[in-house]
This record gives structure tokens, C-alpha cells and sequence, in this order.
């Protein structure tokens, strides 16, 4: 099966067209966070998601906690996939299934331990697939993602291997570790922010790089 590929962090339109044309399956639009790169307003969040074609997913990133919360923030934003990167109360999913059946839900784990592996009974019955990233919850400021650093893959691996859902992998890829963390993990699909920008901005050759190498693993 096909490897897909979200390219997060998008932050204009030109980034989203660039990121399409070197063929990303998803876009990550990052709304308000605690931490981390690549936040941007949600009208420009909406005006993105508006302009991208489908089949191309558009995901909103947020970090509000209340299933009421994340409702009228994915519908302001207008994006097709809410993508919630707190380990939230699984209960708040009905208020989220209800408003909003058309939109997919994708739950972040933070792969921080084994610990891990104990939340796809809790979240799986709610969402329709889960994205493995390197975040602290806990810390004092607290990290919600794009930190840059990849986590334990066997851990992601086994939890491949448990969830019956899809399960999108991030953390600290780049073109010169996405064969390996195909292979490794077996993933559903990838998602990286850091490892094709440089100075801020979306880089065309490591992004057609990172592609050519998830075209070519194994």
C-alpha cells in the first residue's frame, strides 16, 4: 500500500500549491499552540482550506480540549479533517461525531513511552485514524507537537501493529529518514514540517527529495 504524506505547517497558499504539486495527499494548516513552529490566524487557515482542491485533505491543528470548542473551531476554519493534538477526555468525541459526522477525526498521541500504546482502546471507538508524534503534553510549556525529534519507533511500531485504524507517524523526518522510518514503523502515511523547511519556509528540493524517497522505500 502506498505510503501517503502530509506536509504540515503550510502557511500561504503558495506554500499549499507547492506542496500538492510535488504530490502530498494532506495539508496541516497549525492554529494557536503553546509551543512550536509554524502556527498561523485561522482566516488564513480558512482561506487556504478553501482554495485546496480535493481529494486533497486539509488538516486543522488545534489545541482546544472542549469538544464544543474543537466544533466551532473546525467550522470557522472549514477544513474536511480536525486533527486534535491534546490527549483530550475521549467523552468530548460525542459532542465533536454529532455537530460535525462529515468531518474526519484524526486523535495526536505523544509518544513519550510505552504508556502509549494503553490510549488506542480509549480513543480508537471515536476517531478515524491516529497520528504518532514526539510532543510532551506534561512539560512546563507544554509541547504539542513540531518539536523536530523523533521517539521510540518501536513503540510506534507496535502501536501500528495494535490500532485498527490508520496511523500517520511524525517526528523529526526528513528525506534522509523517511525509508527507514517506513520500514521500521510501517506506517499508514507520514507527516513532517521541520525536515523540508529551511529558514521558515517550505524548500522545494527537500521536499521533492523527501517525496522521491517515500516513492522508493520498499
Amino acid at each position: 500500500m502506498r505510503t501517503r504524506v502530509k506536509v504540515c505547517c503550510i502557511a500561504s497558499i503558495d506554500e499549499a500549491q507547492m506542496a500538492i504539486a510535488a504530490g502530498a495527499d494532506a495539508l496541516g494548516l497549525v492554529a494557536e499552540m503553546p509551543s512550536g513552529p509554524g502556527p498561523i490566524d485561522d482566516e488564513r487557515i480558512r482561506t487556504i482550506a478553501a482554495a485546496t482542491p480535493p481529494p486533497v485533505a486539509t488538516f486543522l491543528l488545534t489545541s482546544r480540549e472542549r469538544g464544543r470548542d474543537i466544533v466551532d473551531h473546525a467550522r470557522f476554519c472549514g477544513t474536511n479533517t480536525v486533527q486534535v493534538v491534546s490527549h483530550i477526555d475521549p467523552a468530548e468525541y460525542e459532542t465533536i461525531v454529532r455537530a460535525l459526522p462529515e468531518v474526519r477525526r484524526v486523535q495526536v498521541i505523544h509518544v513519550e513511552d510505552e504508556s502509549a500504546l494503553d490510549l488506542i482502546e480509549a480513543y480508537a471507538p471515536h476517531v478515524h485514524a491516529f497520528l504518532l508524534d514526539s510532543g510532551r503534553p506534561s512539560a512546563a510549556v507544554a509541547e504539542l507537537g513540531g518539536t523536530g525529534r523523533p521517539h521510540d519507533w518501536s513503540i510506534s511500531r507496535e502501536f501500528v501493529a495494535r490500532a485498527a485504524k490508520p496511523v500517520f507517524l511524525a517526528g523529526g523526518l526528513r528525506p534522509e529518514n523517511a525509508a527507514e522510518a517506513i520500514a521500521t514503523v510501517q506506517p499508514y502515511g507520514l507527516d513532517l514540517c521541520s525536515g523540508i523547511r529551511s529558514e521558515n519556509q517550505l524548500d522545494a528540493d527537500k521536499l521533492i527529495a523527501f517525496m522521491n524517497a517515500v516513492r522508493g522505500a520498499p
